[in-house]
């Protein structure tokens, strides 16, 4: 059973947000902006490649192998092995004083990456999960191009349809009816996660943060995570919405007013992940163990530890689930957690 715990185990950890998109989106052009910008003094940004950024050398007042830093307090560090050896390296590095003690992290993956392994990373990796949260996935999407890539890659489709916010470049080179047809497709793909528009990757780094679980104490901003009430549209990621799907990728919501106990929940969850790991692309939830408002999260096989909430962030008690999945049925998932929680009854509840 889930039980509360007495610090808030979310609060204390380092947020990471992962920036995704494909080839041309514009993720060069962002980085290059939020490097310089004067409110990321204590931010390090991980990107691939630094040479492709082209930093003035006059902003760099330091560089040590593949870590510089600027002069505005940043932190800027290529990959040049792996991205757990990258985050374990910058965390010791800043536990001995070797670098200052930056507040949070931003990735930029390369555009042929699919980012899921990246939100798996910092989960399967002990000492990353220990000290690292996931805060959320921006993805940046080409206004030119984004119709043809869809038509005919596959990269474009997850990197989009697992995202949480989305930001739309190059909108000066189209019209207002493309712009209109353009947001269709993204809604195609990803139902209701919030869009923005963004110009020569000038943004306010704040857009870019806060969009994940920070803290175990319930508010609206918990709700805000798990997708509820999160675009300007008032659509409701966790809600109704209307069915567009038409590539293999789908999403789903699954809302049970019956309290689970967590051996019911859990059991259908490994099942879920055993049967069909590979197709799961993203699960976010908020459920109801034995009264108690757990959320979850999870990347196909990996799921972060689930956290208990100290209340309910609304009036509303009903375990709902989003599934980002390819090709599983909305009535495979549903019959999967009925069958199991009828094999596994709850608990009495007061």
């Amino acid at each position: 059973m889930i039980v509360n715990f007495k610090r808030d185990v979310i609060s204390g950890k380092i947020p990471v947000t992962i920036i995704t998109g494909f080839l041309g989106s514009g993720k060069t052009t962002l980085i290059r902006q939020l490097l310089v910008h004067p409110s990321m003094n204590k931010v390090a940004v991980v990107i691939n490649e630094i040479g492709e950024i082209g930093i003035d050398q006059d902003l760099v007042t330091l560089s040590s192998e593949n870590i510089s830093l600027l002069a505005n307090g940043c932190i800027c560090c290529s990959v040049r092995t792996d991205m757990q050896e990258t985050l374990r390296d910058l965390f010791t590095r800043r536990t001995i004083g070797d670098i200052f003690d930056f507040d949070r992290i931003i990735i930029e993956t390369t555009g042929l990456a699919d980012p899921a392994p990246i939100l798996q990373t910092l989960v399967s990796d002990t000492l990353l999960e220990a000290q690292f949260r996931f805060d959320g996935l921006v993805t940046l999407v080409d206004a030119v191009n984004l119709p043809d890539q869809l038509e005919n890659l596959k990269e474009p489709e997850k990197q989009l349809a697992i995202a949480d916010r989305i930001f739309v470049t190059k909108t000066d080179l189209i019209d207002t009816n493309q712009m209109d047809q353009l947001v269709q497709l993204i809604r195609n793909v990803n139902p209701s996660s919030p869009i923005q528009k963004i110009l020569h990757g000038n943004i306010d780094p704040n857009e870019l943060m806060g969009i994940g679980l920070t803290s175990s104490k319930a508010s609206q901003k918990t709700l805000n995570f798990l997708g509820e009430n999160t675009s300007q549209t008032g659509e409701k990621y966790m809600g109704d919405f209307a069915r567009r799907h038409t590539s293999n990728i789908q999403t789903e919501t699954l809302r049970f007013k019956t309290p689970f106990t967590w051996q019911a929940f859990s059991s259908a969850l490994d099942l879920l992940t055993t049967l069909r790991g590979v197709d799961l692309l993203r699960v976010k939830g908020i459920i109801n163990v034995e009264n108690q408002p757990i959320v979850v999260q999870g990347v196909q096989h990996i799921f972060h530890p689930p956290v208990t909430l100290d209340r309910w962030p609304s009036e509303d008690q009903d375990s709902r689930i989003v599934f980002i999945t390819r090709n599983i049925p909305k009535e495979v998932l549903k019959s999967l957690f009925d069958v199991v929680t009828q094999v596994v009854k709850p608990a009495e509840l007061n």
